[in-house]
């Protein structure tokens, strides 16, 4: 598989041989991270899955949020201890930029309603069983996402990074599993990093995502020469600030003007023509009336035909108001069946047409077939 470490290779990362030693990111033994590295690990995948979460959003057309990571370093029979059950696993390739892959792994249900989502329905009865569709469905947004990932890993990491298509597979992991099925670095340790997603009110579950070892150092490598070059311009920058250039220019240029008006006076009033002239020559300044802005600018009708239409399908109470009357408790429980109540309108006077306790117009009554309704006769205008 392209991107692969053979076997030889991983069991002389993982028996922490001259290649685990020479990478220099790790201060311990073997194949596990320091806290640095862990560090690292959670930042990076913290970004990378807020930025597959804006995407994931775009095609579920629901609010997903996906928490701050934990990273820890376990092996896959620690693992399938508190995950045994059926998951779709996504193989992720890395073809340029990184070295490697990763693995994620969500649950059969959390697959199901995603999908559901996408092809337009409401998550709420998803198909009982996972299909093919299901398959290619999911591989499509694990694409979409990890390239969005792949992205922001580039910003992070200053090189391109990008991903070969997913390839995903249900697998219950209780049972025996052939690495190869899923990837060679699951033999022996492997960095776990584990989210919470939620997707509105639908899904709260909880996300994994596989790292070899190897990859992950080569992660916290890269991420740390990236921080060290951002740090060092600034630093450069810095002595060239000091540069004593305008101070000597400008002295000499004064001086053979006064000189040339001097020979005329005594030498012992030398000192006041060039006092006096220092003033008459700053008297020249040319001043005019500041002008401001108006603050109340035009508005744009296009903007605001914009607006008006995000808010068109908003419904609102429209309410006929025939007549008012006021009555005593006790005249109120003398109603019965044929009792006329008496409004403070005279019949044929226009009735108020009201919209959520605005009123907003008049009309009279008419008969549409053998429905009551309203003539608009007046629109009010007043400002409430």
């Amino acid at each position: 598989m392209d991107g692969m470490l053979s076997q030889e290779e991983i069991n002389a990362l993982l028996g922490d041989m001259g290649a685990g030693s020479s990478g220099g990111a790790s201060s311990g033994g073997g194949g596990s991270l320091n806290s640095d590295e862990k560090d690292a690990i959670g930042e990076i995948s913290n970004i990378c899955m807020g930025t597959a979460a804006t995407t994931l959003y775009s095609l579920v057309n629901q609010k997903v949020v996906i928490t701050t990571p934990v990273v820890d370093v376990t092996t896959w029979d620690e693992m399938t201890k508190e995950y045994a059950r059926p998951c779709v696993f996504i193989n992720i390739n890395y073809k340029e930029g990184i070295d490697g892959n990763n693995v994620l792994i969500l649950k059969e249900e959390d697959v199901k309603i995603i999908t559901d989502l996408m092809m337009g329905g409401d998550g709420l009865n998803p198909s009982p069983e996972l299909t093919d569709l299901h398959i290619s469905a999911i591989c499509e947004a694990m694409n979409q996402m990890m390239g969005s990932s792949a992205t922001s890993l580039s910003s992070m990491l200053n090189c391109k990074v990008d991903i070969s298509p997913p390839e995903a597979e249900l697998i219950d992991m209780a049972g025996n599993i052939e690495p190869s099925k899923i990837s060679s670095f699951i033999n022996g340790e492997f960095v776990n990093v584990t989210f919470r997603m939620t997707i509105g009110e639908l899904v709260d579950s909880t996300i994994m995502q596989l790292y070899p070892i190897n990859l992950a150092k080569e992660l916290y490598k890269k991420f740390s020469s990236g921080e060290e070059e951002t740090v060092e311009p600034p630093k450069a920058q810095a002595p060239p600030q000091p540069a004593p250039q305008p101070a000597p220019q400008p002295a000499p240029q004064p001086a053979p003007q006064p000189m040339m008006q001097q020979p005329m006076m005594d030498q012992s009033m030398m000192g006041q023509p060039m006092m006096m002239q220092q003033p008459m020559m700053q008297q020249d300044v040319n001043v005019q009336n500041v002008q401001f802005k108006a603050f109340n600018p035009m508005p744009n009708p296009v903007l605001q035909q914009e607006n008006i239409d995000l808010i068109m399908d908003v419904p609102l109470d429209v309410s006929v108001v025939l007549g008012r009357t006021k009555k005593s408790i006790k005249e109120i429980l003398e109603f019965a069946p044929g009792t006329i109540i008496e409004l403070n309108r005279l019949a044929g006077e226009p009735i108020d047409v009201i919209v959520n306790q605005k009123l907003v117009a008049k009309g009279e009554v008419v008969v549409i077939e053998e429905s009551f309704g309203i003539r608009i006769t007046d629109i009010i205008k007043e400002k409430m």
